[in-house]
């Protein structure tokens, strides 16, 4: 398989990951970062903008899962460099915020 085709299941794992804490939080009706807020002026955005913000990752990650190179489910190398992806982005914005309070 073409070296693009898991660079963008890697990434398609970085959105995918990244798009679970903005829409629980966002459906929970609580604010939560998002990389607008600092052009609001604040530190949290709001949830609606939280909801966008997920469907805008999802979006991007189905467009790199599904169309740029399908995910095989049953490929061994897809599903090792899907979870690569989902974990380095889980840790490494776990890390982030946890470094920094998340007052308004």
């Amino acid at each position: 398989m073409p070296w693009h085709i898991y660079a963008a299941h890697f990434l398609g794992a970085v959105f995918l990951a990244n798009a679970v804490p903005h829409f629980v939080q966002g459906i929970s009706g609580k604010p939560f970062r998002t990389p607008f807020a600092p052009f609001q002026g604040r530190n949290l955005s709001s949830p609606l903008t939280n909801i966008l913000w997920a469907w805008a990752n999802l979006v991007i990650a189905y467009l790199l899962l599904v169309q740029v190179g399908p995910l095989a489910f049953g490929s061994l190398s897809n599903m090792m460099v899907f979870a690569v992806g989902a974990i380095v982005c889980s840790v490494a914005l776990s890390l982030y915020f946890a470094s920094r309070p998340s007052s308004n």
